[in-house]
């Protein structure tokens, strides 16, 4: 299994780049819920945690851990998020390039270079950043990131299960789950769920 490492920082920071921020993405597939976009600058001297990966591979009590980490030795984090009403306005290509830049823009001190998992962040000189392909498995800050935004979007749609008690947001997190189509089918849609996603035919 592909292990993430300070390799690809390390290559920026001998060029001279003293911040460089990893960059990731969570939601982009789900049908309910804000897209969220975390950014973190780690320290040169960061020793990687034991379990640190891809969100996705991980448990939720180990993500929590592993973000209270990053958190407290991290250099810089930011977290951006854009709902699904402006992701219905401007579809999921240009709300998740907005959701990069805001998350960028947040961070203090700023980045001299970023790393993004799979993507080029538009309107962002391409000299000063890099897409990643599988940033988040091997590259440190890409997959604190994505810890970090997992962490930051589940905390969200924890909170819209109570909102929205018949829908099990707690457990599928607005994403398509046999559970959560039937949902839709029973309950119709929310003010969280993405209409542009084309999902009427769960209801006609």
């Amino acid at each position: 299994m592909l292990q993430p490492s300070l390799a690809l920082e390390n290559e920026f920071w001998l060029k001279g780049y003293e911040f460089v921020a990893g960059i990731d993405e969570v939601g982009r597939g789900a049908w309910a819920g804000p897209l969220v976009v975390a950014a973190v600058i780690l320290p040169k001297d960061f020793k990687i945690p034991r379990g640190l990966a891809d969100s996705k591979l991980l448990k939720h009590q180990q993500r929590v851990k592993l973000a209270r980490i990053i958190k407290e030795k991290a250099v810089a984090v930011s977290v951006a998020e854009i709902s699904s009403r402006r992701i219905d306005k401007v579809k999921m290509a240009r709300a998740t390039h907005e959701t990069f830049r805001r998350a960028v823009k947040k961070l203090i001190p700023s980045p001299d270079f970023c790393l993004i998992d799979a993507f080029y962040i538009k309107q962002f000189a391409k000299k000063r950043q890099e897409a990643v392909k599988n940033g988040d498995k091997i590259c440190a800050s890409i997959s604190a990131a994505s810890i970090i935004a997992k962490v930051h979007r589940d905390l969200i749609m924890r909170k819209m299960h109570f909102k929205y008690p018949t829908y099990g947001f707690g457990k599928h997190k607005g994403y398509g789950t046999k559970l959560h189509q039937e949902a839709i089918k029973k309950s119709g849609f929310t003010n969280i769920h993405r209409m542009s996603y084309d999902l009427n035919y769960l209801v006609a």
